[in-house]
């Protein structure tokens, strides 16, 4: 795994002690119902993560990147928060 992707997980793994593998978080970031089992992490992926890693993240766990856009919109939605991507 490269550094950057590895920062995504330092990111949205610090404050838990539940740890999420890359392709959990990918899970996560595709899959409403599971993202709701894991909102922290899934939120600190679309706020504290920059963009250009987001993109990078997802082109690593194939995930399309309009797909990932359309669920950060999804999970602001559920979630009341606004991320750069969802905008």
């Amino acid at each position: 795994m490269n550094t950057h992707l590895a920062s995504v997980l330092t990111t949205v793994n610090a404050p838990y002690s539940d740890q999420l593998d890359g392709a959990a978080l990918a899970h996560c970031l595709a899959d409403l119902d599971l993202a709701k089992q894991h909102p922290g992490h899934v939120s600190a992926f679309f706020s504290e993560v920059p963009l250009a890693q987001q993109v990078e993240f997802a082109a690593a766990h194939d995930l399309a990147v309009p797909a990932l856009k359309a669920f950060a919109v999804e999970f602001s939605a559920w979630s009341g928060e606004s991320y750069p991507l969802a905008a």
